[in-house]
């Protein structure tokens, strides 16, 4: 697994190590180390004339000591030399005490990139000239580089792409705009860390630990139990599993079992579970003595990828979804994609109608590595998750409280809410808005927004994915209408739908009559 620590970014000369390293310490608030600066430092001379006086074998010597000084100060990010980690030692070190990227490009962008700074590089010296060098050394380090396991292209992007990207390869999203930043992290087996995580951000060592009678059973225990060792005392409130129990009164139960535990302002609810545990457990948090903290272990493949992320809480009235609610952000979001291994298909199913709604919204290249359905997936949950998390987390941070560009995020669940109420819920939610992301995009094709085709092309996708594209025969339209009537995104009475132009651009605060939208699923 990828380890949370320290962020190791190594490659050729001219990759941009230092300047995306840079970036990396800022948005992720922490220190920003240069391996080559550090060995200047200590040893009073430049690299240069370290080189001159000593060899490189001289050099990698200290390179080596230095290296190893680096790793015991508290972790942070540190950009390396270029050949820093050929020493199989300090591969084997750097690799044990964190996760290395690897920045990769070309050798045109390199050679532009490095210009008049090659006259200080040692290794491009030479009477063929840097140039030739600088190719011959990447010919040299081929293999080497490419044998990192993560590995990210800087050709052709600005810093702040390169970064998202970044971001999202190490599975680190630090999400701020709202009332205090906080950060999602996605590794395979974070689950088990978890308690090291909590104990960090505790400061009553209180928790309640929120679970349906699902979760309860499968994964309480193995966040539970590290949690009291570390000397935590942890009340375990466990809800009935399904959206028909995301209610005021359980949440009413929720509370009184916070008063039982002996929760405080310094304590923590902790919510393990899919979508509804979270946004009921952020929604009792936000209200229990005028808000306590929270934190997010989010167990769905839906949860993961949306409803863990941006700090929307709430509950359902029996008049709609997510009615009443709260913004109250979490003080941390951990997903671990390896319990995605025990979903039932038809959670999974669920959660990739989301994923694929993100792909739409601003990934076209995850809409295509979804786009030959579950038979031909061969890709990993963890580069998923991290993928159609990194969409909601770029659009949240632009816009927190949903006032314009959030909005992007309804798609297909103006539709899809009223399809899932009026089922009574039998529609799962993510069912329900594959339903209704096919419907709004054949309305954004009839008037004339959508590209002639992408509706079908979507529909194509969330069938092979095991999705509904077509609403279930029985569903009454008086209920469906009266769904959208109550829905929370309607503005002067008005509904406001969020419609695709194509793979990438969604356009949000489009202002269609009900009855127009409801043609597309009532016929």
């Amino acid at each position: 697994m990828n380890r949370p620590g320290w962020i190791l970014l190594y490659g050729p000369p001219g990759v941009g190590k230092t300047t995306l390293g840079r970036w990396l310490a800022a948005r992720l608030e922490l220190p920003f180390y240069d391996l080559d600066e550090r060995i200047q430092q200590v040893n009073g001379r430049t690299i240069p004339q370290i080189f001159q006086e000593e060899g490189e074998s001289g050099f990698r010597q200290r390179e080596k000591s230095a290296l190893k000084e680096l790793l015991t100060l508290p972790p942070g990010v540190a950009a390396l030399g270029g050949g820093a980690l050929l020493d199989g030692d300090n591969r084997q070190l750097a690799e044990r005490c964190g996760t290395v990227l690897c920045l990769t490009a070309g050798l045109q962008t390199l050679l532009e990139r490095l210009g008049e700074a090659s006259q200080t590089r040692p290794l491009l010296k030479g009477e063929d000239g840097w140039q030739a060098r600088l190719s011959a050394l990447l010919e040299a380090r081929r293999e080497h580089y490419a044998s990192f396991e993560t590995r990210l292209p800087t050709d052709g992007r600005t810093l702040d792409e390169t970064g998202g990207e970044a971001l999202c390869a190490l599975g680190i999203f630090p999400i701020r705009g709202m009332e205090r930043p906080y950060r999602m992290m996605v590794h395979n087996g974070i689950l088990e860390l978890a308690a090291d995580h909590l104990n960090e951000i505790g400061r009553s060592r209180t928790a309640a630990l929120v679970c349906d009678s699902n979760t309860a059973r499968l994964y309480a225990e193995k966040v539970e139990k590290p949690l009291t060792a570390a000397g935590w005392r942890v009340r375990r409130c466990v809800v009935p599993a399904g959206e028909a129990h995301k209610t005021l009164q359980t949440t009413a139960d929720l509370w009184a079992q916070f008063v039982e535990g002996g929760l405080e302002r310094g304590s923590l609810v902790v919510a393990l579970g899919g979508g509804v545990v979270g946004d009921m457990s952020g929604f009792a948090a936000a209200a229990f003595l005028r808000g306590v903290d929270w934190v997010n272990l989010p167990t769905t493949l839906l949860a993961m990828v949306d409803a863990s992320i941006g700090g929307k809480t709430g509950v359902d009235l029996p008049q709609g979804k997510n009615l009443v609610g709260a913004f109250h952000p979490p003080r941390l979001v951990l997903a671990d994609p390896l319990v995605l291994s025990t979903l039932p298909i038809g959670e999974v199913r669920s959660g990739m109608a989301e994923v694929i709604k993100h792909a739409v919204i601003g990934d076209p290249a995850l809409l295509d590595a979804c786009a030959d359905g579950a038979q031909a997936w061969s890709g990993g949950w963890e580069w998923l998750v991290r993928r159609a998390a990194a969409v909601k987390v770029r659009v949240i941070e632009a816009d927190p409280y949903e006032q314009g560009l959030r909005e992007v995020l309804n798609f297909g669940h103006t539709l899809g809410h009223a399809l899932e109420k009026s089922s009574g819920y039998r529609l799962r939610h993510g069912e329900a808005v594959a339903i209704g992301m096919v419907a709004e995009t054949r309305l954004a094709e009839r008037l004339g927004i959508a590209e002639r085709g992408l509706s079908g092309r979507l529909a194509a996708i969330l069938s092979r994915w095991g999705l509904p594209v077509d609403p279930p025969a029985g569903l009454s339209a008086e209920q469906i209408r009266a769904g959208l009537t109550v829905d929370k995104k309607r503005r002067d009475g008005q509904l406001r739908f969020s419609l695709p132009h194509r793979a990438g651009q969604v356009l949000h605060g489009v202002i269609v009559p009900a009855e127009e939208a409801l043609r597309e699923v009532i016929g």
